[in-house]
């Protein structure tokens, strides 16, 4: 029923696994899983995943997120890392900690965090040389 036929870089097909949590549901604790996750409900805790998140406009994360990509219409507090992009739209309420690898923010939404972008540090010089942190990456 939630589950997604696919096929993986070697052309085998694979289960993709999709999760949600439902408006009215409150979750306290951990939760992990390996497929894609959307939350209109509540969850305290920490959730780890290295699919994509979605927090729907009802939905509230209060703890810590890891994941690849998330795209916000709710809230969030606490800590937020993710290896690719975060998105949020103009209902989005985001505070804490946040390290992404890339973000995009709609006008209207709330982005009160501590917010570090991850990659290469980049030095602006005339002749385009990489700095000595870009080199030994």
């Amino acid at each position: 029923m939630f589950s997604e036929k696919q096929k993986d870089k070697n052309g085998q097909s694979t289960t993709s696994s999709q999760n949600i949590i439902a408006k009215g549901t409150k979750l306290i604790g951990d939760f992990v899983s390996e497929g894609d996750l959307r939350i209109d409900g509540t969850i305290e805790g920490n959730v780890k995943t290295p699919g994509k998140v979605v927090v729907g406009k009802t939905g509230f994360v209060k703890g810590t997120l890891e994941g690849t990509d998330a795209h916000f219409e709710g809230k969030f507090s606490g800590k937020l890392s993710l290896e690719g992009t975060l998105t949020l739209k103009t209902s989005a309420f985001v505070e804490g900690e946040v390290v992404v690898g890339k973000l995009a923010v709609e006008p209207g939404a709330t982005f009160n965090v501590t917010c570090a972008m991850k990659g290469a540090v980049k030095e602006f010089n005339q002749g385009g040389k990489k700095t000595k942190q870009e080199q030994s990456a």
